[in-house]
């Protein structure tokens, strides 16, 4: 696995992407699968970077950027929490559900929520549904 700090170009915000190796993010920026999670933009770029170096614990940095992270992490994993407890998950199905709740004007107990594609979210936005990409972070506390 390899980590690189990515750039949009369009609103400047920095962010890291992990990828399997190099060709993978190669290959994928090629396809046009890498994209700005602020903006949406395909106007990504690699930015420079230094490698990572283990510390020993005698010399420990607290590093700004964790922490902002950590925070980040915790505000991220109680939308979560909400999510998961007030909408109904439908996993793929996501387009095919919101379509459903859309045209048939079918009233939905709870609102919905799970995965689709980037083109599917075009789809959707083109057609006046409303959909919002939602950045989901998986526990990793054991």
């Amino acid at each position: 696995m390899i980590k690189y700090k990515l750039v949009c170009k369009d609103c400047d915000i920095l962010f890291d992407s992990w990828f399997s190796s190099s060709k993978q993010y190669e290959k994928l920026k090629k396809q046009n699968y890498i994209n700005c999670h602020i903006c949406n933009s395909f106007n990504v770029e690699k930015t420079l970077m230094s490698p990572s170096i283990l510390k020993s614990k005698n010399n420990i940095k607290i590093d700004v950027k964790d922490i902002k992270y950590k925070e980040i992490k915790k505000v991220i994993s109680k939308y979560q929490k909400f999510i998961t407890k007030n909408f109904h998950y439908v996993g793929e199905n996501f387009a095919y559900e919101a379509r459903l709740i859309h045209y048939k004007n079918k009233k939905a107990l709870k609102g919905i929520y799970g995965s689709a594609t980037e083109k599917d979210l075009e789809e959707l936005k083109e057609e006046g549904i409303n959909a919002e990409i939602i950045p989901w972070v998986k526990d990793s506390t054991n």
